[in-house]
């Protein structure tokens, strides 16, 4: 299979880069700038050097070995990939004396160069850099300015190798897209044969080979990943699938039977295990977000164990992991981007359980596992539900787990969610919840003084969960909904709407 490797620096914008060369039909792969040697890079077809929060001018900023791409390869280097190269191959890099950030303008695009062709000057584009390429170095020709940065683009004369200063996979460089596709098409040759069908097709026989004739146990939350994971698995090894969907405590109101009658009608094999007690038991008294994430990880692997020890001969356990799961968790096992959490489904299990890992979908994004999942034919019900966290509930409850604290956000989640779909606001709507908050406040209903919990509203809207925005819900259904809340669930007295975006924020609260 073709595929292009960005090699990442740390920045906030390459899993954008990713996503963009997917747009094109293109399979590529993020892998941290210190782990090259454990890379085949003849098995790549071309190299995107990723920005950074570091400048070329710090001491301890990366400085990756590039002898075995330069000149060999196509490369890209963007941002400070674009700096170190002019910095390591005879040009300088100087601080700015006008730091460049957000929006500005080519002056000049060399329009006969295979990387720039077809845009225009004048063009916006994003910069984000505290430091400027004083000096190109001798073998290369400009082929982009700005008024402020003479050397915006560069091209190595007599090899494919590019720089650009700016960020053409972010949405307010214009022309970035036509950027971008000259490169993987016109420059590295690839053929644009990436499709869900293709992935599907690979995948399920990538999966027959792997799995043969082994029994695999899948757990099953309901949602679109562990959905589109499991028809994945059906297709490549039929009835050696056992899907397992666990009732954690933790699931909206009324979700346990309403996917397990969801499920049926999908040929699946699936067996429902209420194991409330033991999750609610892990739990108990703990109030930090990292510890409540592992209690839950490991509990579900034990319940795993326990069903899997039912079932004569699997060998495997199947998770929906997809990647933005394993890109937030990357620095876990080490590399350039900090940790903002880990996932209970991505990593190894304890060496107790025998089972090995299987992550059918561990490569996508969220919005490519819908266009698989419409590929298969799943229903748009289904694909278009919003994303849930695998801990579920206790990560939208700060603070310390109780069966009431569950059952008040089931509640006000029901009123929320519900309230969404009867506006047609749901489709509308990245991903919804609400957040039970470790606060009480002081309210009155009637004549008589409360002092009661308070709740926040969260609703995004998004591409695959690495960046979002909060919705401009109508004032009339926040209003409804909270009176509604307010009115319905006993011990809520204040209702708040979080207008935060990710980053700074992330989606949910802990």
């Amino acid at each position: 299979m073709e595929k292009l490797l960005i090699l990442d620096f740390g920045s906030q914008y390459t899993q954008l880069i990713a996503r963009r060369v997917r747009e094109l039909n293109v399979y590529c792969e993020i892998h941290p700038f210190d782990k090259m040697s454990d890379l085949d890079i003849d098995s790549f077809k071309g190299v995107v050097l990723s920005g950074s929060p570091f400048s070329v001018l710090d001491e301890n900023s990366p400085q990756p070995d590039l002898s075995s791409i330069k000149g060999r390869k196509p490369l890209l280097g963007v941002c400070f990939g674009a700096q170190y190269m002019a910095q390591t191959y005879g040009g300088s890099v100087l601080p700015s004396k006008i730091r460049e950030y957000g929006r500005a303008n080519l002056s000049y695009v060399d329009k006969e160069n295979v990387l720039t062709k077809g845009m225009s000057d004048g063009s916006q584009v994003w910069m984000s850099h505290g430091d400027t390429i004083k000096e190109a170095p001798e073998n290369v020709e400009i082929i982009a300015s700005t008024s402020d940065v003479e050397v915006a683009g560069y091209h190595f004369k007599g090899e494919d190798t590019f720089a650009i200063q700016f960020h053409p996979e972010v949405y307010h460089s214009t022309e970035g897209f036509i950027l971008l596709k000259n490169f993987v098409v016109d420059v590295c040759g690839f053929s644009q044969d990436w499709t869900p069908d293709s992935f599907v097709e690979s995948t399920v026989n990538d999966l027959k080979a792997k799995i043969g004739n082994d029994k695999v146990v899948l757990g099953l939350s309901g949602g679109v990943d562990s959905t589109v994971a499991a028809i994945l698995l059906h297709k490549a090894i039929g009835e050696n699938l056992y899907c397992i969907f666990v009732d954690n405590g933790l699931l909206r109101k009324d979700e346990f039977t309403s996917v397990l009658d969801q499920y049926e009608h999908l040929g699946l094999n699936v067996k429902g295990v209420d194991a409330k007690d033991k999750f609610y038991t892990s739990l108990a008294g703990l109030s930090d977000p990292e510890a409540k994430r592992k209690a839950i990880g490991g509990t579900f692997i034990d319940v795993f164990d326990e069903e899997a020890n039912l079932i004569s001969d699997v060998k495997w356990l199947a998770q929906g992991t997809i990647y933005p799961d394993v890109i937030e968790s990357i620095s876990v096992n080490g590399g350039a981007s900090q940790t903002i959490k880990s996932h209970h489904n991505v990593g190894g299990l304890p060496d107790y359980m025998k089972l090995e890992i299987v992550e059918p979908l561990r490569l996508l994004f969220k919005d490519e596992v819908r266009r698989v999942g419409r590929s298969m034919g799943l229903s748009e019900s289904l694909l278009g539900r919003h994303p849930f966290p695998g801990p579920g509930l206790a990560i939208r409850i700060l603070g310390d787990i109780t069966a009431e604290k569950v059952q008040i956000l089931q509640e006000v989640d029901a009123i929320f969610i519900n309230g969404l779909k009867e506006a047609n606001l749901y489709d509308e709507v990245w991903q919804a919840g609400a957040i039970l908050l470790p606060v009480q406040s002081v309210g009155v209903m009637g004549d008589e003084r409360t002092y009661e919990k308070a709740v926040a509203l969260r609703a995004v809207e998004s591409t695959d969960g690495m960046t979002a925005d909060w919705c401009h819900l109508p004032y009339d259904f926040l209003a409804k909904t909270s009176n509604d809340i307010i009115n319905k669930v006993k011990g809520v007295n204040r209702v708040v709407y979080d207008i935060s975006s990710k980053p700074p924020a992330t989606i949910e609260w802990e």
